[in-house]
């Protein structure tokens, strides 16, 4: 009798046992499961910080065309990042890869898919955003090295030319770089090789400001914008007007206009004394069609479109850099800064009814 109750004490311990690590390795599946299930919810798309991508196509820094990008990423290019406050969309493209349209440089970017004609437009695109690099090489002779554009009007026709980029540049070694925006005229006939910048400072210097040698930078301008400090943009097109408010915590707000379906520059005593040391020398001394951006239809674009390249400053010494782009090597032009990374906060998109669909747009240039 003593030797059956133990034997049966015995069985009943062990079959205990069993069932109790049976319990716990149910257990940790299930603590598997939710930390699984933790990390899914914890996902957080650049559709989820700005719900607003139903109005845009996402250009990559690789050159495609994503399309609309509601709970997408690609971490080379377009992913975002919380700074312990906010989550931040990040658009990232390097000094060389492969370019979308006929660009020589490398954008992640988006770009609106509907068009508005600024005589009818009622539109209007705002931004608060910072910029954490510009490339770490390229001449600074050349006026586009060091930049990035951050905020664009591209028209969809034609020439498809630019009445705005908004840039941010800064010099190596600066702690301070330059806001300002360009106005690209609109060139009369049918040659556009003859087309050119006007560039107005916001904070800091403008386009024209460059390097006396390669690595000889220009002094440093004292209300400039620091990499990682914030400001904002809005851009209102309304009834031909353009109309541009910037402003940062520390800096003065500063507001613009520009006629965009009437031309001041239909005649070469038109072109300005900046152009006329920048781009007539080089041959880009064209005069604008007297419409201006009258008839074409326009769009909005809002990303990182690098300004510097590798091609040699003697192609072209105002938009050819001769950065470092290790033969289109992404992950070794990260690693040594030769690239643009901007992070966007808040925007959104005002599109007026007027507005058509800009489709071919991107038949042409994807």
């Amino acid at each position: 009798m003593n030797t059956k109750n133990i034997s049966t004490g015995a069985t009943l311990v062990i079959l205990s046992f069993f069932l109790s690590l049976n319990g716990c390795k149910n257990e940790t599946k299930t603590e598997n499961n939710e930390a699984i299930k933790e990390e899914v919810i914890k996902t957080v798309y650049a559709s989820d910080v700005i719900p607003f991508f139903d109005d845009w196509k996402l250009i990559l820094g690789d050159g495609s065309n994503v399309g609309i990008a509601n709970n997408f990423e690609n971490k080379d290019f377009f992913y975002t990042a919380n700074n312990g406050t906010n989550d931040w969309i990040v658009f990232k493209a390097p000094n060389g890869g492969d370019t979308h349209g006929t660009s020589n440089n490398t954008r992640t970017e988006l770009a609106q898919i509907k068009k508005w004609y600024p005589k009818t437009a009622n539109d209007k695109l705002t931004a608060t955003l910072k910029v954490m690099n510009v490339s770490a090489t390229g001449d600074a002779r050349v006026a586009a090295s060091h930049a990035v554009v951050v905020g664009q009007i591209h028209s969809a026709d034609k020439h498809e030319n630019e009445p705005l980029k908004i840039f941010y540049k800064k010099f190596p070694g600066h702690t301070k770089g330059s806001v300002f925006w360009h106005y690209e005229i609109n060139t009369a006939g049918d040659d556009n090789s003859g087309r050119w910048d006007y560039s107005s400072a916001v904070w800091g210097n403008d386009f024209s400001v460059v390097g006396t040698e390669a690595n000889t930078y220009p002094e440093e301008p004292k209300d400039g914008i620091a990499l990682g400090e914030e400001f904002s943009y809005e851009i209102e097109v309304k009834d031909g007007m353009m109309n541009l408010k910037f402003t940062s915590k520390d800096q003065e707000t500063k507001t613009f206009t520009k006629n965009l379906i009437e031309s001041e520059y239909t005649t070469a005593a038109d072109i300005p004394e900046q152009t006329q040391k920048l781009f007539v020398p080089i041959g880009q001394d064209g005069v604008e069609r007297e419409a201006a951006y009258t008839g074409e239809g326009c769009f909005f674009k809002l990303g990182a479109y690098n300004q510097t390249n590798g091609k040699s400053p003697e192609v072209n010494k105002n938009w050819c850099s001769g950065a470092e782009t290790h033969g289109g090597d992404i992950e070794k032009q990260y690693a040594d800064g030769n690239y643009a990374e901007v992070w966007f906060k808040t925007a959104s998109i005002s599109v007026s009814d007027a507005a058509v669909t800009n489709e071919g747009y991107f038949i042409k240039n994807d």
